[in-house]
């Protein structure tokens, strides 16, 4: 089973808070989704391979660790995941962005893909799906489907407000998938808006209502 990481940092829950007020403007929404997805970017690259490259320090000579080349890209879900996309390459600059955009059927509440374009080479790096909420977990499931589709392997989810139902759907569709989120929240309304949760993040983080 994969791992669930909820994050125990005060400047996470604290950036969190501010997010979850009503009365924070658009402005700081999109730079605090920005900064805590730098913050989390630390923790679900933990275990990123390292080796040595040797080098002359001003005082000497050593071999120094460095990362081990493994190839790394970042996948938003569209829209509300591209708010994530620059906290991400500001930890791992060299990472390669695909995108994958997606529609609910309004009858079946199915996700369905209506757009994906990714690097030629997807298949051979290490992926993270980002997203601002996990809330039934459809739209991630299916996302992490596509991905698998395309020969991936090596898949992480990363979210800043989970409800556990979004957390047992991708639990239950990829067992194999670890979790890593800012915070995880009671439960999801009738509407299925997560509880405290912080709203529509793709509507706070673009200012569309």
């Amino acid at each position: 089973m994969g791992k669930v990481v909820i994050m125990d940092h005060p400047l996470v829950s604290h950036k969190l808070s501010i997010m979850r007020d009503k009365n924070t403007s658009v402005k700081d929404f999109r730079e605090l989704v920005s900064e805590i997805g730098m913050l989390i970017t630390y923790e679900a690259t933990r275990d990123l391979p390292m080796t040595t490259k040797r080098i002359e320090t001003p005082i000497c000579e050593m071999d120094a660790p460095t990362l081990a080349g493994k190839k790394f890209a970042v996948v938003p879900i569209l829209r509300a995941g591209l708010g994530l996309v620059d906290g991400v390459l500001r930890m791992v600059p060299s990472a390669r962005v695909g995108h994958i955009g997606m529609f609910r059927d309004e009858e079946t509440l199915i996700p369905h893909v209506y757009f994906c374009k990714m690097p030629k080479d997807i298949a051979e790096r290490d992926v993270l799906i980002v997203d601002p909420m996990l809330a039934t977990g459809g739209s991630a499931a299916a996302a992490i489907q596509e991905m698998k589709d395309r020969g991936c392997k090596h898949i992480k989810l990363m979210v800043l407000v989970a409800a556990p139902e979004g957390i047992k759907c991708i639990q239950d569709a990829h067992p194999d998938v670890d979790i890593y989120a800012g915070a995880l929240d009671e439960k999801l309304n009738e509407r299925g808006y997560i509880v405290p949760g912080l709203g529509d993040a793709g509507d706070r983080i673009f200012g569309t209502k």
